[in-house]
């Protein structure tokens, strides 16, 4: 489709088949898990922040995505925030969420470690293999985005 990517945000495919990182994050309890605990189904990495506008933005679309997919397709937003659980557990709770969880990265291992502005999405096969990665925001109940999804074996 002509044109897809310039609507639907940066599209980067140059990362495909490398391996999910294995830095750890915390969910709003602060226990802390790997992406290889989601193995063995298509995860969605979503990394934004409170601060970060076109992030906010694209959060209930996400959600939206999340509750669609249900169990074909993880999505994890998983927050750059410093204060980490101090600002990312408010917003969710006043967001009212339905499907996604309010997981923190406060060391930016995610961002500075892939070298990601945010917001950056990437898409992991059920082998924890890189697919794609969207740069910049998106509305995630775009038309593009069930064939995107469907490329690491979910939809």
């Amino acid at each position: 489709m002509a044109g897809a990517d310039e609507a639907i945000g940066m599209l980067d495919r140059s990362h495909k088949g490398e391996a999910a990182p294995d830095f750890a994050f915390a969910d709003a309890k602060g226990v802390k898990t790997t992406l290889a605990a989601f193995a063995g189904k298509p995860v969605l990495l979503n990394l934004w922040a409170t601060w970060c506008a076109p992030c906010v933005k694209e959060m209930p679309t996400l959600d939206a995505l999340a509750q669609r997919e249900g169990d074909a397709l993880k999505v994890l937003t998983i927050s750059q925030d410093l204060d980490g659980p101090t600002k990312v557990v408010p917003y969710f709770e006043k967001a009212g969420f339905k499907a996604i969880e309010a997981w923190t990265d406060p060391d930016l291992r995610f961002s500075v470690g892939l070298g990601a502005n945010l917001p950056t999405t990437i898409l992991y096969d059920a082998a924890g293999k890189e697919v794609w990665r969207m740069t910049g925001s998106m509305d995630w109940s775009n038309s593009a985005v069930k064939q995107l999804i469907a490329e690491a074996g979910a939809a």
